[in-house]
């Protein structure tokens, strides 16, 4: 197995910082090659520019299509180049980060922003009247496996359907479903450590255990059942969900998971 790691705490003492060497040190115990961008310490631009696009870039700047054009020319910058390789180099993704805001630090969404590029991570595939696209399932990045790492201050029943800040599954869809799932990556359910503001060096020891369990079933991990985009689950081009596809009691982002 081939894993990239992409890391996004500035603390290098950090929870987030010791899961990181925690998956380093299993994979490579377990014989997995590993690879890490830690992003603050790889000081990552998070803001997209007409600095990524070099000489594709337009007046006024257009991101998608300068980004599809700097993509196939292959005039991005060398930083994003160098992370699409990895991405396309691994069958495995770890995203290791603390929730905050209810979603993940800026500079991990500066990453998926800068490397996800038109032509790399969508407008992929063909667009017609009965496929739109390669998304969703499908796409370039089809065929690998991503798994979320995250810790949340808050104690585990304020992340349920009736605690206040709603279920984890919902906070977490956005990135699971609408960015790694989006360009074809299958999504694993999240490792989630609950109360992190209260971790004492005392729960240290099972929280190590239980992350190093997880990592060695990565391989043997059942992927969350997202629907397909172009396999008869929605109706084209209006891509809504076809009636009578709904399971019982379920709505929502959970429409989109199949029973």
């Amino acid at each position: 197995m081939k894993t990239l790691i992409v890391h996004a705490h500035p603390e290098p003492k950090s929870l987030n910082s010791s899961l990181k060497d925690i998956a380093v040190s299993t994979l490579t115990a377990a014989g997995h090659e590993v690879q890490i961008s830690d992003l603050y310490a790889m000081k990552w631009k998070a803001a997209v520019d007409a600095e990524d696009y070099g000489p594709d870039a337009s007046i006024p700047l257009k991101v998608a299509a300068d980004s599809g054009r700097a993509f196939d020319a292959g005039t991005l910058t060398p930083d994003v180049r160098a992370e699409q390789e990895k991405l396309l180099w691994a069958d495995t993704i770890i995203l290791q980060f603390p929730l905050w805001w209810y979603t993940m630090p800026a500079i991990l969404k500066g990453w998926v922003d800068r490397v996800f590029t038109y032509r790399f991570a969508y407008g992929v595939g063909e667009h017609s009247d009965t496929k739109y696209g390669e998304r969703f399932g499908e796409g370039t990045l089809a065929g690998r496996r991503a798994l979320l790492s995250v810790t949340a201050g808050g104690p585990e029943s304020h992340y349920t359907a009736r605690g206040i800040n709603g279920p984890i599954e919902d906070l977490l869809f956005p990135i699971q479903h609408g960015i790694l799932y989006y360009p074809g990556i299958d999504v694993l359910p999240p490792f989630v450590l609950y109360g992190t503001d209260h971790t004492t060096d005392e729960d240290f020891p099972a929280i190590a255990q239980a992350w190093k369990q997880r990592l060695l079933t990565l391989e043997s991990t059942e992927p969350i059942a997202f629907r397909r985009q172009n396999f008869g689950d929605y109706e084209i081009p209006s891509l809504w969900l076809k009636e009578g596809l709904e399971p019982a009691g379920r709505n929502g982002f959970g429409l989109h998971v199949r029973a």
